[in-house]
């Protein structure tokens, strides 16, 4: 497959991702064409949808080989799933999937066309491979059952972190940052109270303890990178 783009996002490491697209709206995502397909003819029309679908490679698989079973988050991690009853990264084929919002489509000296999105979940520089519209009326199905994921989006937990150690972010990247927090970006199986977890995000460093539903940020500084 030819990479036809890569998307620029806040997140340079998988860990702090939601685990969905489209789950934090605040999340804004470039997506840059390689040279080859900066054509904006190739983008006509697409200005008339308000959702796109992003096919992307997934990069961080950390064996070539594949297990039939995985355990999903959703299920606390300890579950297992058949893999094509999940979303798992760990595939036959490394391919994500994700729906964000088409909020521009901008003109730029250095990229030519890009797009501008909203609730995207792959990785900093990931390869995209395909852009498909949504179309609402083949896409979205009223009736449809979620299996073991059809749990809400509700936060999960409580956020404290002092307006002191939140300034150190810019202020657009603020409220993106404490819902990525209420979601919970601990992997499932992670639930040492005493363990000082950081991630990466929009070029800082934040650093966190997790104690009786309540995440403390502890840090938040700019990157050495």
């Amino acid at each position: 497959m030819n990479v036809i783009a890569r998307i620029k996002t806040d997140f340079p490491t998988k860990f702090g991702i939601p685990r969905q697209s489209g789950l934090i709206e605040e999340l804004k995502g470039t997506v840059i064409f390689e040279t080859k397909y900066r054509n904006p003819d190739a983008l006509r029309g697409l200005e008339g949808f308000s959702h796109i679908w992003l096919i992307w490679k997934i990069e961080t698989s950390a064996s070539s080989d594949w297990s039939p079973t995985v355990r999903p988050p959703k299920l606390g991690g300890n579950t297992r799933v058949g893999v094509f009853a999940s979303r798992s990264p760990f595939r036959p084929n490394p391919l994500g999937l994700s729906c964000v919002k088409l909020e521009k489509i901008e003109e730029t000296e250095n990229y030519g066309t890009v797009l501008i999105v909203s609730g995207a979940d792959p990785m900093d520089g990931t390869q995209i491979v395909d852009i498909k519209p949504y179309v609402p009326y083949a896409d979205c199905h009223t009736d449809a059952t979620g299996g073991f994921a059809k749990d809400s989006t509700a936060p999960k937990l409580n956020v404290e972190c002092t307006q002191e150690l939140l300034s150190a972010l810019p202020e657009e990247k603020r409220n993106a940052l404490i819902r990525v927090l209420e979601l919970d970006p601990r992997p499932a199986y992670q639930d040492d109270e005493q363990r000082i977890y950081g991630f990466g995000f929009a070029g800082f460093e934040v650093k966190f303890t997790v104690s009786d539903n309540t995440l403390y940020v502890k840090e938040i500084i700019k990157s050495k990178n």
